[in-house]
């Protein structure tokens, strides 16, 4: 399956998310390494089996394999980061901030491709996992970069279609059962 595919299988009730689907994959402005990385990684992150078997050939295609590896390593290291810094940020004894996180995230800083690139997805990730902390982290980082608002925006625009179409196809999979 491909990405006509995968938008073949959104029910009708859900055309609005194969129309953003459609246009936020293909009409992005995004660099092609920029946009599968995220797909790649938001669809990493969305948990749905489904978008991930369907979408992971067409970014592994799309990708260095430098660039695949590290868009993975992304949402890997996200699904610990959000977590972690999610529950910081939500307990209410701040004094939690001030202990040492002890966990390795050496990969962040050096992912294997450009720096830039692997913010973005790991903004787009945290965007799926809800996480405050790490999406203003990431955000400060790519707008120190350079990034405009709208390409930053972009990311998110994919992870909340591709988060949206993971719930859908899921909740369709189980109900025809």
């Amino acid at each position: 399956m491909s990405l006509d595919a995968l938008k073949s299988a959104i029910p009708d009730y859900a055309k609005d998310l194969k129309l953003n689907l459609g246009s936020v994959i293909g009409n992005s402005d995004l660099p092609a390494q920029q946009l599968w990385g995220t797909v790649l990684a938001t669809a990493i992150a969305s948990r749905s089996p489904i978008v991930l078997r369907e979408l992971e050939p067409e970014a592994k295609a799309n990708l260095s394999p430098e660039a695949y590896t590290a868009a993975k390593a992304a949402a890997a290291v996200m699904a610990m980061n959000n977590v972690f810094y999610r529950t910081r940020h939500l307990l209410t004894d701040h004094e939690y901030g001030n202990l040492r996180a002890g966990l390795r995230m050496n990969v962040i800083g050096n992912p294997g491709v450009d720096k830039v690139d692997f913010e973005l997805w790991s903004f787009a990730v945290s965007a799926i996992n809800g996480c405050g902390m790490c999406l203003d982290s990431h955000e400060q980082v790519l707008r120190k970069a350079g990034l405009d608002r709208e390409v930053i925006q972009e990311a998110f625009k994919i992870a909340s279609v591709i988060q949206a179409v993971g719930v859908t196809l899921d909740a369709e999979a189980v109900l025809a059962e």
